[in-house]
């Protein structure tokens, strides 16, 4: 009797999800309403100076600064309201001064300015296309009051003798350094290095690094893996809150220009996010 009612029972509710009265109306989803050009890139003046290890790339030859003012003449026709790049947040005033003698034509001028001022994506792209989109200011993201205890990770997976987990780290690392060195190698020019590290296999191989690999580390009274993944996650989450909170009724398109790995993750938050849409540096050079 009671699997006679168990059965009569299910077949009720079968029949009521399927019946057409019963059946709520989908949910709406809003239509994507803000566009985010987002740019992952390498460090133009430091390539080595993440875990992993890169030559470098002139920046400053007669190449690459004709790329740059491709890249950036294409980028002022897709007309961003605003441009975010990794700096501190709070050291906005510093750069905010900055791009002041940029839009003077007194920058590079300036003896006093390091590799670092001369050569950097920030200086070299951002705020070029600033310039050319007629913007009053780039915006800093960077959230750097993080700690990432890569070399303690590595000692407790050491010290666990976990050593699959330990080649699965050393083999992606090496995957990452080994790549992008060999394309340098090929004379790969600066878009196509760029088109690489947002490809959607490097993405992917960056999220698996940052965001699951390290939760395998150690044992079940040992978080440092996990501890370093919520850093990570916390970052990226703040840098995108910055973003969010810098973004006027107005603004329908705007740039984001940060390491590779952090747009890896950031295009996470924005694939989830129906108010929002990514655009690549592919279709905005329309290729």
């Amino acid at each position: 009797m009671i699997k006679k009612i168990r059965f009569s029972l299910i077949i009720v509710l079968v029949f009521a999800s399927c019946n057409p009265k019963t059946q709520q109306p989908e949910a709406q989803q809003p239509q994507n309403t803000k566009q985010a050009l987002l740019i992952g890139t390498f460090h133009y003046n430091n390539p080595g100076a993440d875990v992993a290890q890169t030559k470098s790339f002139d920046i400053l030859n007669e190449s690459a600064q004709a790329e740059l003012e491709q890249i950036s003449e294409k980028i002022k026709a897709y007309q961003p309201d605003q441009v975010f790049v990794e700096w501190p947040y709070d050291e906005q005033q510093e750069l905010d001064s900055l791009y002041q003698l940029y839009l003077e034509d007194t920058y590079f001028t300036n003896d006093s300015l390091s590799d670092f001022y001369v050569k950097n994506e920030i200086f070299q792209l951002a705020f070029r296309v600033a310039k050319k989109v007629g913007l009053k200011s780039v915006q800093a993201v960077d959230y750097q009051h993080t700690d990432f205890p890569f070399d303690s990770l590595m000692t407790v997976i050491e010290n666990s003798k976990q050593d699959h987990l330990q080649s699965q780290i050393e083999e992606t690392i090496t995957y990452f350094t080994e790549g992008f060195n060999s394309k340098i190698k090929q004379g790969s020019t600066l878009m196509d290095l760029t088109y690489y590290l947002n490809s959607e296999e490097l993405r992917k191989r960056s999220n698996e690094f940052h965001t699951q690999v390290p939760l395998k580390a150690g044992g079940k009274d040992n978080f440092v893996g996990a501890h370093l993944t919520a850093e990570w996650y916390r970052r990226n989450l703040f840098m995108w809150s910055l973003v969010e909170k810098s973004i006027s009724n107005k603004d329908e398109r705007i740039m984001l220009l940060l390491g590779a790995s952090h747009i890896a993750l950031i295009k996470d938050f924005i694939d989830k996010n129906p108010n929002w849409s990514a655009v690549e540096l592919q279709e905005v050079m329309g290729q």
